[in-house]
């Protein structure tokens, strides 16, 4: 665990003593760590910038040091507003339900991942509309969110090469545009298929 992961611990026990962060809500420890990162990134003009998170983090650490106090609220403060999120935008989905959106969606995103896998400067495009969610309120999953939106743009053009420019820009500009709307929107953007069997298995 890094320091990062062992402050967002202790916050999401605090706030919301009945998830089990370092048991079967770990995924929620993981990405509020993402959307922690990606933030602080964000505010610290680092987003599209050659810097690597351990570096990130040294900083994070250096800020606790020299402001102690100014952190911990400001950490109290941001766990409270992206535990909200997390409860607006991600629902859980059991066994067949939705299933023929979500076969689409399925659809689109697997037709995307051959150019996914080819496209130049994935992470300074990602980053790009990571910062775009962010400058619009959106503090959760942005990381998620940011890569599916270049996914389902790239999957509706599965057919023409990502390493033409003026197509790159065209799938960049359309998930910019999806991302500052999907901002504005209410209501779920993350779906976690559960199976049946995953609450039953404890019994």
């Amino acid at each position: 665990m890094n320091f990062v992961e062992i402050v967002l611990t202790e916050k999401l026990k605090d706030a919301d003593p009945a998830l089990d962060v370092l048991g079967s809500d770990r995924k929620v420890l993981q990405v509020a760590c993402q959307d922690f990162t990606n933030y602080l990134k964000f505010q610290w003009e680092l987003i599209g910038k050659e810097s690597n998170n351990f570096e990130l983090v040294e900083k994070i650490e250096q800020f606790l040091k020299e402001n102690p106090s100014e952190l911990e609220s400001f950490l109290t403060v941001w766990v409270g507003i992206w535990l909200k999120k997390w409860k607006e935008r991600v629902k859980l989905l059991f066994g067949s339900q939705n299933q023929n959106k979500w076969n689409k969606v399925a659809k689109t995103l697997a037709n995307s991942e051959p150019l996914w896998k080819t496209l130049q400067h994935k992470q300074e495009i990602t980053e790009l509309v990571v910062g775009t969610l962010i400058k619009n309120g959106e503090i959760c999953g942005t990381e998620i969110l940011a890569e599916n939106l270049l996914k389902m743009e790239l999957g509706e053009k599965a057919n023409q090469t990502t390493t033409d420019k003026e197509q790159v820009l065209w799938v960049l500009n359309n998930a910019l545009r999806k991302a500052r709307e999907m901002a504005q929107s209410r209501g779920p953007l993350i779906f976690v298929k559960i199976d049946k069997g995953y609450y039953s298995s404890g019994n």
